[in-house]
């Protein structure tokens, strides 16, 4: 019996050890696998030490920016619907696709067409990416007014697509630039993946409540107005919270008056947060750089005046009151270095020139009073201005750079944006006026050889 017995204590054992292995799961570990689950969707691995601590404002104002861009959509497309004959028995099922092909057809053109900016997408990024957002909200207004005028809707739905098309070139072009400024290795991909997931979840939220309250036929002013503002108030705050370590020319203008009026270079975070992000296109520019020469002066004299001060420079930076503007001219030799330091003599001088005046609109106004321009017709009265902010530039340039990449910032001189105009053989036509000036001439002669050169200059 002793024996018998003892062969059924292990089958007990074994009996228990089962159980053991069919135990449920905690609470704990349940909830634990499902957000590593949901975390595989939405978040890099390795987050948040494989992303920059910029990443979660960017990612939660891109998802709310997703989530009003889905709910416009039910609105829009509803519409566009009404307005082609869907709804209604007027249109054939023919009409109503060859309506449609058109409209999207004509979107495609103005994709292609707006895809030759190419480089503005780099040195104009965050400026692009929020006019994009303006022209996708401005399609959607026009899709919605075709409710008003169905009618007229193949101009209008094509006119609606091309300009949201724009928009769409716009998104596309800047997303891997900013995706690429948030990923600390090389894991650009998984975070360009995980950021696409995101804008698809939130997109899928907004189209799934937009169903829901176009059932109780909602006024589509209201819901526009609603969305709009919602959608264009997420898109500047998803812009705003881009940090990029490169100075475009927005950037470059924060760390440069920074530096004049402070002698500090403002750090990544504080550089990207002053920078301006809407430039309208009416906007006054006070700082042109590879400019003409017809665009910077007025007559060719007052480049001889100026030319003494840039001898040992690759550029020549110069004021024209007319234009209320400071131009930076590359000389053909021009390096990028040279570009750089253009530009940054260029923000010198406009300080110098800003502080002369009481302000900027009380000198717009005296040079567009014409006996003014007549009493001064060149910029020679700014020449004291430009020699000083010379020595300024001297001496200050290169404290500047490095302060600049000390708090981390990438100086490139192709995010500037130049010009591609150069001077080329000026130094010759310039001795030659400078002989004019010292009457080697008769005057006839003085005034056809001045006629010449000037405008030799000018085109050149």
């Amino acid at each position: 019996m002793a024996p018998a017995m003892g062969m059924k204590r292990p089958a007990a054992a074994a009996a228990a050890t089962a159980t053991q292995t069919v135990t449920l799961p905690a609470p704990d570990a349940r909830a634990a696998e499902i957000m590593s689950f949901i975390r595989s969707y939405v978040v890099p691995e390795g987050f948040p030490d494989s992303v920059t601590p910029s990443y979660v404002p960017y990612m939660t104002w891109r998802a709310l920016k997703h989530f009003f861009g889905g709910a416009m959509g039910v609105f829009t497309t509803r519409t566009l619907l009404n307005s082609v004959g869907v709804a209604q028995s007027r249109a054939t099922s023919g009409a109503v696709a060859i309506n449609w092909i058109l409209k999207d057809g004509a979107g495609r053109v103005g994709k292609m067409l707006f895809a030759r900016q190419g480089k503005k997408f780099d040195y104009d990024l965050k400026q692009l990416r929020f006019s994009g957002d303006l022209l996708m909200e401005l399609g959607a207004g026009i899709e919605l007014a075709t409710a008003a005028f169905p009618q007229l809707f193949l101009p209008m739905a094509c006119i609606a697509n091309v300009v949201k098309n724009v928009a769409a070139v716009t998104s596309t072009s800047t997303r891997t630039p900013i995706y690429k400024a948030y990923a600390k290795g090389e894991n650009i991909g998984d975070v360009t993946a995980k950021g696409e997931s995101v804008g698809n979840i939130a997109d899928l939220l907004g189209t799934g409540l937009s169903i829901l309250i176009s059932k109780r036929n909602p006024s589509l002013v209201t819901s526009f107005a609603f969305l709009s503002c919602g959608y264009l108030l997420s898109s500047y705050h998803e812009v705003r919270s881009v940090v990029l370590n490169t100075l475009n020319t927005a950037r470059f203008t924060v760390a440069v008056d920074s530096f004049i009026k402070s002698g500090h270079v403002p750090s990544l975070k504080e550089g990207n947060s002053q920078e301006t992000i809407f430039n309208p296109p009416w906007r006054h520019q006070p700082v042109a750089i590879g400019s003409r020469f017809g665009e910077a002066f007025q007559e060719p004299a007052s480049f001889v005046a100026i030319r003494p001060l840039f001898e040992d420079e690759r550029y020549i930076v110069t004021y024209n009151p007319t234009k209320d503007k400071v131009y930076a001219l590359l000389k053909d030799q021009a390096k990028p270095d040279d570009i750089l330091k253009a530009a940054f003599h260029a923000h010198v001088l406009l300080h110098f020139i800003n502080a002369s005046h009481a302000n900027l609109n009380a000198r717009k106004r005296m040079n567009s009073n014409r006996s003014y321009q007549n009493a001064n017709p060149l910029n020679m009265d700014f020449i004291p201005h430009i020699a000083e902010s010379c020595k300024i530039v001297t001496s200050s340039y290169g404290v500047f750079k490095k302060k600049a990449r000390e708090q981390g910032w990438i100086m490139s001189e192709s995010l500037l944006n130049p010009g591609r105009a150069r001077l080329c053989g000026i130094e010759r036509c310039a001795t030659s006026w400078g002989m004019l000036t010292h009457g080697k001439t008769g005057k006839e002669g003085e005034t056809n050889q001045k006629k010449y050169w000037t405008n030799k200059l000018l085109r050149e």
